[in-house]
């Protein structure tokens, strides 16, 4: 088969005759395998049937795949230096989004929020050779073991050129946010904080799909994180998720109010 393709997550695992009986991403219980059970895909068949959209979205350049593929997210890319840092990531690349995004300068670096947004980036690092950055608290997570993964420790991580990796936790262990320094400040933040219809508020949770909530202890850990932090916009994970200024009052008065929440006897 080559390298199997989750259609659920949209997670790329290694080489293999058969695919995986299961995907660990989606039988976990953050994620879900829907009712018709476990399919699989390949790069080349998802080529076949989609493309990528590569467009502004706020400050910076998205990458998502149409029609929506997986849990359908779309991947950031932002200055770093004289090329880009891809943040989080798509299944699909092809030739022409490999190209629109070398005519933007390339990749200098992957850096991705969590396991859910693992997808291809093997793929990716190769086509760029470029390192990706994953924390090494999900480890476990790594569907496609390669050099090109380097692990970090601890909660923050200087890449340079104003962007740094921060280790918040949440919604997996090692959940990651990127803070990109100067210009008002950005915190990129996949879902890890959770961009909502609501833009006065973010939300915080263990798993998204069911609906399983964070303990108000983590909530509050989360939001000290990154209270030393300047920012005034906000990236979430989806197209249009951009919340573009006083996000860091937006973080702290949505973890009070989910403190609150949980904390509050229904009246």
């Amino acid at each position: 088969m080559g390298r199997p393709v989750c259609v659920t997550c949209g997670t790329q695992f290694a080489d293999a005759e058969q695919p995986p009986a299961t995907c660990p991403i989606c039988t976990d219980p953050r994620q879900y395998v829907p009712p018709e059970g476990q399919r699989w895909t390949t790069l080349d068949e998802l080529a076949s049937s989609h493309g990528n959209a590569i467009r502004d979205e706020g400050d910076l350049v998205g990458i998502g795949t149409e029609p929506k593929f997986a849990i359908g997210q779309r991947a950031l890319l932002v200055p770093f230096g004289a090329t880009n840092l891809l943040w989080d990531c798509v299944t699909l690349l092809d030739d022409a989004t490999a190209a629109e995004v070398e005519r933007r300068g390339g990749l200098g670096a992957i850096a991705i929020s969590h396991p859910h947004y693992y997808s291809a980036m093997v793929e990716w690092a190769h086509r760029f050779d470029c390192p990706i950055h994953l924390h090494a608290d999900d480890a476990e997570w790594v569907m496609r073991p390669d050099p090109a993964i380097r692990r970090w420790r601890g909660e923050w991580l200087p890449l340079g050129d104003d962007l740094m990796l921060v280790r918040l936790g949440g919604h997996f262990r090692g959940g990651t946010v990127l803070y990109r320094a100067g210009g008002g400040g950005a915190l990129l933040t996949g879902d890890i904080i959770q961009v909502i219809p609501d833009r006065s508020h973010v939300g915080f949770m263990w798993s998204y799909p069911n609906l399983v909530p964070l303990p108000a202890a983590e909530v509050r850990r989360m939001a000290a994180a990154v209270e030393g932090l300047a920012f005034e916009a906000i990236y979430g994970a989806w197209w249009g998720t951009v919340i573009p200024r006083d996000g860091k009052a937006i973080v702290r008065r949505s973890a009070e109010r989910y403190v609150r929440a949980l904390q509050t006897t229904p009246g």
